[in-house]
């Protein structure tokens, strides 16, 4: 690799992105990879990385109608792109979904307390993605006198888990004349039948055993009760009445209960179904509706404790009890 070639920074480099915002910059840059020429983005990522602040999450999320428009008319000049496309309604839904999260903090805390829980900008942008896999892409271009082969490294991370589900790597044919792109390409291609396999054998485990998300819970410093408090008429300790209603509503009573004290509860590798019924149809589950409805179950009789859901990107769920 020469040193007036462009494509030199981490991006290109076999490394994870050094912090959120390189994040941020990696998704963006896939997502407009995936929808014009390789060679196009990687000429005018400059210009795309002025439009959108240098991808600094927190400016974008404080984005404004007028910089939304702003930053459409940046990419429909020469300097970047030269036609406007389906992607900015898009990226304007994305934006504004930024920046209704950008406020979150001030949601995710006690009312009466004013006492707050933190969210990475990473699972808020998970949040606006909604996406089951995460597809990560790290390649090194190797040179071997006139020939270049491409090394790469294709991981399918579970989003809600962040576990790996599947993985293919391997070093592509060498070449005389043939861009980065088309080596790129053509290794993935090659190694790609294992990955796909386990794409099938994670998604075949996921209808069949359901999805795998992490619910805690927590109690408010001023709350009077705590998890060993004896509630109903059997004088059963609070945890252990959560412990059996998790046994009773994820998929074949699977979880995990990984730490408990007086104060928290932590539940791992609990499995939540995929769907439920509402007025005789059939709705996406999730991590934030299955902790409401555990929620919901400690608001009512015999128990009656106040309490709070707040979310962590898609697989995390945590309930303070005590107080909103």
């Amino acid at each position: 690799m020469t040193e007036d070639n462009p494509r030199t920074g981490w991006f290109y480099r076999d490394e994870l992105p050094p912090d959120d915002d390189a994040y941020f910059e990696n998704m963006a840059r896939t997502v407009f990879q995936a929808g014009l020429s390789w060679k196009l983005i990687s000429d005018k990522w400059n210009d795309f990385k002025i439009a959108f602040k240098d991808f600094k999450i927190d400016q974008v999320s404080d984005f404004d109608d007028e910089d939304i428009e702003e930053l459409k008319e940046n990419l429909s000049k020469d300097s970047i792109i030269k036609t406007r496309f389906d992607i900015h309604k898009n990226l304007e839904s994305a934006l504004k979904s930024l920046e209704l999260n950008s406020g979150e903090d001030a949601m995710m805390s006690s009312k009466k307390m004013g006492t707050s829980t933190s969210e990475s900008p990473v699972d808020k942008l998970k949040k606006v993605a909604k996406a089951d896999i995460i597809m990560q892409l790290t390649w090194i271009i190797n040179q071997t006198g006139p020939k270049k082969s491409v090394t790469f490294n294709l991981q399918g991370l579970d989003a809600y888990t962040n576990k790996q589900v599947a993985t293919a790597s391997g070093t592509g044919v060498p070449s005389f004349s043939a861009e980065v792109a088309i080596l790129l390409e053509e290794a993935v291609l090659s190694h790609i039948d294992n990955f796909n396999s386990s794409l099938m054998y994670h998604f075949d485990d996921l209808f069949a055993n359901g999805r795998e998300v992490v619910i805690r819970i927590k109690k408010w410093d001023n709350w009077e009760e705590d998890l060993e408090s004896e509630f109903g008429s059997n004088d059963e300790e609070l945890g252990i009445i959560i412990e059996d209603w998790m046994a009773d509503y994820t998929v074949n009573g699977r979880f995990s209960t990984t730490d408990a004290s007086e104060n928290m509860m932590l539940f791992e590798q609990v499995r939540i179904p995929l769907y439920y019924e509402k007025n005789g149809k059939q709705r996406a589950m999730d991590t934030r509706r299955f902790a409401i409805k555990l929620s919901s179950f400690l608001k009512k009789e015999p128990y009656n404790i106040v309490n709070k859901v707040t979310t962590t990107g898609l697989g995390r769920a945590t309930i303070y009890l005590g107080s909103k």
